[in-house]
């Protein structure tokens, strides 16, 4: 079984930034991609980004376009959300996950960690 552990989340002012990271453990060699979800109060989950252990390009949310970098080290089994220019709106907990297929959802899933941005 996959483990996912986040860390970085916090308290943060508007236009701030974070660095979330993820590690993964266990039987990691069938995960075909990473990233990151979140999810706010009164809100649905949502895909923040995500990358492939490969190296194809990676998917952005357009709501943090040019302001999020998800990058990937494969040696260490780490995938990390560098988020600049952070907003209110960027408040949620966020959720690493791990996907063995190409398509489809998740299959493993972090405990989650809390960004706050204040205004």
């Amino acid at each position: 079984q996959v483990q996912l552990v986040e860390s970085g989340g916090g308290l943060v002012q508007a236009g701030g930034s974070l660095r979330l990271s993820c590690v993964a453990s266990g039987p990691t060699f069938g995960i075909y991609d990473m990233g990151w979800f979140r999810h706010a109060p009164g809100k649905e989950r949502e895909v923040v980004a995500h990358i492939a252990l490969s190296g194809s390009t990676p998917y952005y949310a357009d709501s943090v376009k040019g302001r999020f970098t998800i990058s990937r080290d494969n040696a260490q089994n780490t995938v990390t959300l560098q988020m600049n220019s952070l907003k209110p709106e960027d408040t949620a907990v966020y959720y690493c996950a791990a996907r063995l297929g190409r398509h489809g959802p998740p299959n493993y899933w972090g405990q989650g960690t809390q960004v706050t941005v204040s205004s």
